[in-house]
């Protein structure tokens, strides 16, 4: 007879471990081959990664990240991977957990699709410092990093409504993370399956630090990233770990959220959903985005100036609302509150006409101007809207025009509104200025060339030689 917790019936007794979620997970990741990756979904991976590599540039020198940095700087380890934006060289899991604090510090990351799970600022400072680790070729290195998005993607996309607070990103993208590693490692299924459940193991974190915001914030994708590292690796000495991590009566349906087998699995080996994931536009909580196209689709048609506006009331789910629709407190981390407050990024967009990098900086988190403006935004849940990012609909009382409405189905980057190729080359761009070690025009140029033509690398280790030039 089955054990029931929650909607679905689990097994009492043990399964076997092949035939487990984690078991047929870690035989499509063993077994995957660069051949056998579709075209698109390789072009796509190299996208998001020059997106990742490039948010992370210029999230160095962001608050909390040089001091980071310069803690596993000082502990002087094995030089074995590279910190993005600092060109220095650290032990693989160190160098990862600085990158996946880099890769979120400004919000700029991608996001996915279909739930909101960041699997790129953890899966790829796994999947490249362990690359350079071990010495992988670029193909290798394309395989394991496809796969480390395709077992996130299909986590998070399989979770079963209503989420329960936990970080989706730390929680989810551990066991991405650890795909990726162990595929690196050429761990067997076994192997593998183990590593998953050693990740699932340290699984954790909570959106308490963006309803308090806080600079741990920025470590929910640095965690899950050195713990898949350290997962394989540990699997990889015959460390071994549960295998019913999903099914088992104190596996991640009962201490998370339920998951859709069926949907988890389907297509397995066939359908990538690393392809689930978007380019961001605004360097913020993706859950500002909806209303941050709608009050500047407003101003542009409107020509609103700040003076014309008397109060703003923005209706959204109840999951946006709780996330980012607080009244805007700058608090002892501006600039992360700033990335969480929807009444900030009205205030900017109507202010500034634009959300970029230079709104976020935390001098302009704490303009008088700014404050004044998100303290006219109210906000109110609706029950019946139900996505993460929208709907989401704008009332703006106008001096000069009476009420204006805005309604915005579609957050920026989704599939129904997606970024153009200018917008996004734009924004690598500005990033890849910034930053710690801000690069020129030819280096630029040289780190999107390495990116396009990484099958042709021998050793992902080389990767960025030359890059960092005083």
């Amino acid at each position: 007879m089955p054990c029931i917790i929650g909607p679905f019936p689990l097994p009492c007794r043990a399964m076997n471990p092949d035939e487990t979620v984690s078991g047929r997970l870690a035989a499509h990741v063993a077994a995957l081959q660069h051949d056998r990756l579709p075209p698109r979904i390789v072009e796509h991976a190299k996208v998001v990664m020059l997106d990742t590599l490039a948010v992370s540039w210029a999230g160095s020198d962001a608050p909390g990240c040089r001091e980071v940095h310069d803690l596993f700087a000082g502990d002087e380890g094995a030089p074995q991977a590279t910190c993005w934006g600092f060109g220095t060289r650290l032990p693989a899991a160190d160098a990862a957990f600085v990158n996946g604090t880099t890769a979120a510090a400004l919000d700029y990351d991608s996001f996915g699709r279909d739930a909101p799970v960041h699997a790129a600022i953890v899966v790829l400072p796994a999947a490249l410092a362990m690359a350079e680790r071990v010495r992988a070729t670029g193909r290798e290195f394309l395989c394991a990093l496809v796969a480390g998005n395709d077992v996130t993607c299909r986590i998070a996309g399989s979770l079963v409504s209503p989420h329960r607070g936990f970080a989706y990103t730390s929680v989810v993208a551990v066991l991405g993370a650890a795909a990726a590693a162990a595929r690196l490692m050429k761990l067997d299924a076994t192997a593998t399956r183990h590593a998953l459940g050693l990740a699932f193991q340290q699984a954790g974190g909570t959106q308490q630090a963006n309803l308090e915001p806080a600079l741990a914030k920025r470590l929910l994708s640095a965690f899950p990233a050195r713990a898949g590292i350290l997962a394989a690796r540990l699997a990889a000495q015959g460390i071994t770990a549960p295998a019913e991590i999903f099914e088992g009566r104190l596996g991640f349906h009962t201490l998370y959220q339920p998951v859709d087998p069926a949907r988890l699995l389907d297509g397995l080996g066939e359908r990538f959903d690393s392809d689930a994931v978007s380019i961001k536009g605004y360097p913020s909580c993706s859950c500002n985005h909806a209303a941050i196209a709608g009050m500047l689709s407003l101003v542009a048609r409107h020509g609103l100036q700040p003076e014309d506006v008397e109060s703003v009331e923005v209706t959204a789910s109840p999951y946006i609302v709780q996330l980012v629709g607080a009244p805007y407190a700058p608090g002892d981390d501006p600039q992360v509150s700033a990335q969480f407050s929807l009444p900030y990024s009205i205030a900017c967009a109507l202010l500034r006409g634009r959300l970029g990098l230079a709104e976020i900086d935390p001098e302009a988190a704490l303009d008088p101007a700014l404050r004044a403006l998100a303290a006219r935004v109210t906000m109110r849940a609706e029950p019946a809207f139900t996505g993460t990012r929208a709907p989401v609909v704008l009332r703006v009382a106008s001096r000069r025009h009476g009420l204006l409405e805005q309604r915005v189905d579609h957050v920026p980057g989704s599939d129904q509104a997606p970024l153009g190729a200018a917008a996004i080359d734009a924004k690598f761009d500005e990033c890849l200025a910034r930053g710690v070690r801000p690069l020129d025009v030819a280096r630029i140029g040289q780190l999107r060339e390495r990116v396009a033509g990484l099958e042709a690398i021998d050793d992902v280790s080389t990767f960025f030689d030359g890059l960092f030039v005083d």
